[in-house]
């Protein structure tokens, strides 16, 4: 067996992000920029009014109050008629373009109109409320780096930049097969010795969020040519994962179906719970795992291993999983020689975070991966821990 880090290190070994493709802004929440992107136009593009008031010159108002002739009106969007003289001032709106010859904008609290003029009750130094010409970006600037996923904050800022178009690094494709007589599709009646097959959906999920194109090639009955069969599609994909199968039992056959097919394993045992039996390897084009059948072992593993690989393949940075500092809310015994994942519940306890590890941790309960809050790492052979010891947590609900 090897270790967690080693398995994740020798899966993530060599391999480059996919091919880039253009895309319009509107597709691009989610892809991975795959070149630095240049603001098309500068923002704003003129000096503008911060506030709705009275554009003027600082000269003009240097002592208050200060009467001043009303000479234009500028909303957002109109173009001043002409350059602002000594002694005038001009009706400004947010957002509008502020004259030539004004340096100050004087908020309308601070004035009041008479008639055509209008009295400036506190002086204002040069350049107050006004937003000049680029202060946010320039036309031709790096305003966003490759290998940055973009969200839609992101989108709407390249909106503004003009940028409606984007290189970015084409969607991972990720073919995953269940094998085993006992599944059926979700759906549909099981028999009185079969289950439903549950972790493709979730795993098809996963995929999405974390950036992938997933393609769901079903259930394979347990025979090594039904297996070889049904899996030939997903070795045309970047990465082909089984689920099940992968130990060495008389009825785990993903090794035997697979290897005239060119299966070349890397390994296929991990010093972890849950999750133990993992195939790592390549198949055709595509980097292959095969992921342990029970659901709660497998939607770890995935997370664990799958993620870091499809992130890359994105080409998106791999910087590690992020964990958690919490305390424990329950004491833990010794931990044997592999690493523990255990679901937990987390609280937020008056700023500090407890986590609290379900007293069951029996691989079969896949409830307990819905009410986990996360998952309290444990090295190999850690020794026993009281309440209160610190802990470090992976995160699995959206919140922590």
């Amino acid at each position: 067996m090897i270790s967690v880090a080693e398995a994740e290190a020798r899966i993530l070994a060599g391999v480059r992000p996919t091919a880039t493709e253009r895309v319009a802004l509107t597709e691009a929440t989610g892809r991975v920029v795959a070149s630095p992107v240049l603001a098309r136009r500068t923002h704003p593009p003129r000096d503008v009014s911060a506030m709705d008031g009275y554009a003027v010159r600082a000269a003009d108002i240097a002592s208050a109050p200060a009467r001043l002739r009303v000479a234009m009106r500028i909303a957002a969007g109109d173009v001043p008629s002409h350059p602002l003289q000594a002694g005038e001032a001009a009706r400004i709106f947010t957002g509008a373009a502020v004259p030539e010859g004004a340096d100050t904008v004087v908020i309308q609290e601070n004035s009041s109109a008479e008639g055509d003029d209008v009295v400036v009750r506190e002086t204002a130094r040069a350049g107050a409320n006004i937003r000049s010409a680029g202060y946010d970006f320039r036309e031709g600037a790096v305003i966003l780096e490759a290998g940055r996923r973009l969200t839609p904050q992101d989108t709407g800022f390249l909106a503004a930049a003009n940028a409606m178009e984007i290189e970015v690094f084409r969607r991972p494709r990720v073919a995953f097969l269940a094998t085993g007589d006992e599944l059926v599709p979700p759906g549909t009646e099981p028999g009185p010795s079969q289950i439903v097959a549950s972790t493709g959906i979730a795993l098809g999920d996963m995929l999405r969020q974390w950036g992938a194109e997933p393609v769901d090639l079903g259930i394979a009955r347990d025979r090594e040519d039904e297996i070889r069969a049904k899996a030939r599609p997903g070795l045309a994909c970047d990465v082909f994962v089984t689920l099940g199968g992968a130990s060495v039992g008389d009825h785990d056959l993903v090794q035997p179906a697979l290897k005239p097919a060119g299966l070349e394993i890397d390994f296929w045992k991990i010093a972890m719970r849950p999750g133990k039996p993992l195939i790592f390897g390549r198949i055709g084009a595509a980097a292959m795992l095969g992921l342990p059948g029970n659901p709660v072992s497998a939607l770890v593993c995935a997370r664990l291993f799958l993620e870091p690989l499809v992130r890359v393949l994105s080409g998106e940075p791999w910087r590690g999983h992020r964990l958690v500092a919490a305390t424990l809310g329950a004491p833990l015994g010794q931990n044997d020689q592999r690493q523990d994942y255990l679901r937990a519940a987390v609280k937020n306890e008056a700023g500090r975070l407890v986590a609290t590890a379900f007293p069951k941790q029996d691989s079969g309960m896949i409830s307990l991966v819905s009410r986990a809050d996360g998952l309290i790492v444990r090295a190999p052979h850690a020794p026993a821990a009281e309440a209160g010891a610190p802990v470090s947590v992976l995160p699995l609900a959206a919140w922590l």
